[in-house]
């Protein structure tokens, strides 16, 4: 790829303060300066809401921007070029005048289960009655309540390592991280289990970096799409139209699963009530080339299977709180 540039224009990336963002962002820059080394590329940290917020449940604030709104105003006043989210935590719409430029190459998007010293040769299946797992996500509590009924569920909050060491104190006996988070900061040794889509499916986008940019800008577009992986991105991209029909965000126990096949890609979707009592879940194959009719197909079926009356039943108790 051959671009023009102003050779003295420096290229800037936004980003989280947190260790992983980091490890992603400068992971980022690292690929984008082997491809083109003759633009210089410098990484601008933001703190966001999400950052700052530790003490509260993210269910309980919302979700909509809690970990971009920032780094978008920044794009948006022109003091940095783009901005590398975890995908999962980008919204599915987005303000006026930013786009999703570029979805990178997935990692394993799977749940992970970390367990205390005490519990090493455990399982979820052969954990014991009563033991306490550590989530901040609605939808794994959704879904392991409803397979593990016998477990205790806590909230906890924090980065990674935050979580790690209070596994590690004795407040939990086990908490559930993203693989890709463990795996891009080296610490696939703590993965007791890597949980089964068919127990947990995973949080849209999980897995792969949302690279977002200003709408027009195609030089910095054209940049980034660099780092584009197809397979990831058709995924991806029918994961957010599942989502983004639905409306569903933090607040809403929402898992998806997909995979592509030659020129099809089937795409699983579920949705559930908190306690986990009700779950709607079904897949849908179609061609990888609309794959956000594939999204929103599966979405509509859902909803005529039940979803509609669960996503209603929460909302109501969310506006009751």
């Amino acid at each position: 790829m051959t671009i023009t540039t102003d050779n003295e224009r420096t290229i800037v990336i936004g980003t989280r303060k947190s260790q992983l963002a980091l490890v992603q962002t400068y992971w980022v820059k690292k690929e984008l300066e082997n491809r083109f080394p003759q633009i210089e590329f410098e990484v601008e940290k933001i703190s966001t809401q999400g950052d700052k917020i530790l003490d509260v449940a993210l269910a309980k604030i919302g979700d909509k921007g809690l970990f971009t709104k920032e780094l978008e105003m920044a794009m948006l006043r022109g003091e940095i070029d783009f901005a590398v989210h975890s995908l999962k935590d980008l919204p599915t719409n987005l303000p006026e005048g930013l786009m999703l430029g570029c979805i990178t190459k997935r990692v394993n998007p799977a749940d992970a289960l970390v367990v205390a010293e005490k519990h090493k040769d455990k399982q979820l299946e052969t954990l014991p009655e009563g033991s306490v797992i550590g989530t901040s996500s609605l939808r794994r509590l959704a879904q392991l309540r409803h397979h593990f009924p016998h477990l205790v569920f806590k909230d906890v909050r924090g980065n990674v390592n935050t979580r790690l060491a209070k596994l590690d104190a004795g407040e939990y006996d086990a908490i559930i991280l993203a693989v890709a988070g463990l795996e891009r900061l080296g610490m696939t040794e703590r993965i007791q289990q890597i949980i089964p889509p068919s127990i947990s499916l995973h949080a849209v986008g999980q897995g792969a970096l949302g690279i977002e940019c200003r709408t027009g800008d195609e030089e910095v577009l054209q940049i980034v799409k660099a780092l584009e992986d197809s397979d990831s991105r058709d995924c991806c991209l029918a994961e957010r139209a599942f989502l983004r029909v639905l409306e569903g965000g933090c607040q809403i126990p929402i898992g998806v699963n997909s995979s592509i096949s030659g020129d099809s890609l089937t795409l699983t979707g579920m949705v559930a009530s908190l306690d986990g009592k009700k779950l709607v879940r079904d897949s849908i194959t179609g061609p990888r080339d609309n794959p956000e009719q594939i999204g929103s197909q599966l979405a509509e079926k859902l909803k005529e299977k039940g979803a509609a009356d669960i996503l209603a039943e929460i909302l109501s108790q969310v506006n009751r709180n």
